[in-house]
């Protein structure tokens, strides 16, 4: 294999730059030519390609987003614009592509594996939510950068004695707001896996104030039953039964621009090199991840039809922390 490129899709999340210099590294030391797609798969379907050397990934490994630009396609999702990506690669004579990003990203890696292209994925989610792989590349940055805010705000909570609900992203799983949850020492977590009631997070507000906490922190997953302004707006309609007034946050974006962790730069580093091995040796129709301490391959096809499951047992283990005496109220 001589020629091959790399693209980033979907949502960016911090690690992919560390991760296309990999790519870009790796296969120069193996005489390859090495290409990138700009705007992923619509830029695969508009011909967006340029040709990439050590001089274009030089310095890239500390910042956040992605050098190669990334977007969600709707063309490519259909019959004609997959057709428009294949006639790309072969005017560009591509023999091999390495995806890096979600589950979206992965169903597009798939189809054109299926089509004949030999493809290599590699999980890019701030979401850890992606089967085959212990750790996504941008969820430990995007966990230490949650952590870092809600560590401030805990400081004006307590200076005012006030209730916050700090939301983090999340749509459909609950990891980011967990482990923050857990790190910050949270006195609540509300995450998309395990239902709750407005009035279950009035009572832990109350429980705080009784105890004589001078401020309670809630951490919201986007996802979970009810979001941080509906619990908000419920929370204030109660506010002089609870002790706290209310305050909440809202995260967003900052979350995807923190700039990647020494863990996350080891993580896309590691995997970008694997994803070119396997290129290399043959191993294609494959998702590079980690499982312990090594690099391990999914079948692609199995990455995209099994869900990953949140380890709840740390839900649990957050709840006994938060509140102690729910330990002996266990069976």
């Amino acid at each position: 294999m001589r020629r091959i490129a790399v693209l980033t899709s979907g949502g960016d999340s911090p690690g992919m730059n560390p991760f296309v210099r990999a790519v870009v590294r790796r296969a120069l030391g193996y005489n390859m030519e090495i290409f990138g797609i700009e705007h992923g798969y619509q830029g695969l379907c508009d011909g967006n390609v340029i040709e990439m050397n050590a001089r274009s990934v030089g310095g890239i490994i500390d910042r956040a987003g992605t050098i190669l630009e990334t977007a969600r396609s709707e063309e490519f999702m259909t019959r004609e614009g997959r057709r428009k990506a294949l006639r790309t690669l072969n005017e560009h004579g591509i023999e091999g592509l390495v995806v890096l990003g979600g589950d979206g990203s992965l169903r597009g890696a798939m189809s054109l594996h299926e089509a004949g292209v030999k493809v290599i994925g590699a999980p890019g989610t701030i979401d850890n939510d992606m089967y085959g792989t212990e750790m996504t590349i941008g969820v430990d940055t995007a966990l230490n950068v949650a952590l870092n805010a809600i560590d401030m705000i805990r400081a004006t909570a307590s200076s005012h004695q006030r209730a916050f609900l700090i939301e983090v992203m999340g749509r459909h799983c609950g990891y980011l707001a967990l482990m923050a949850g857990i790190a910050s020492g949270a006195e609540m977590i509300c995450i998309p896996e395990y239902p709750f009631e407005l009035e279950d997070v009035a009572r832990t507000l109350d429980e705080a104030y009784i105890r004589g906490k001078a401020h309670c922190i809630i951490v919201v997953a986007e996802g979970a039953p009810y979001n941080a302004h509906a619990i908000e707006q419920y929370l204030r309609e109660h506010e002089d039964e609870l002790g706290f007034e209310v305050r909440s946050t809202i995260l967003g974006h900052i979350q995807r621009g923190g700039k990647p962790t020494a863990f996350e730069r080891i993580l896309a580093t590691r995997m970008g090199c694997a994803a070119v091995d396997n290129l290399y040796q043959g191993n294609t129709g494959v998702m590079v991840g980690i499982q312990g301490h090594d690099i391990i391959t999914t079948p692609i096809p199995d990455v995209v039809s099994h869900k990953k499951e949140l380890d709840l047992s740390l839900y649990e283990l957050a709840r006994t922390l938060e509140n102690p005496s729910t330990l002996l109220q266990q069976p």
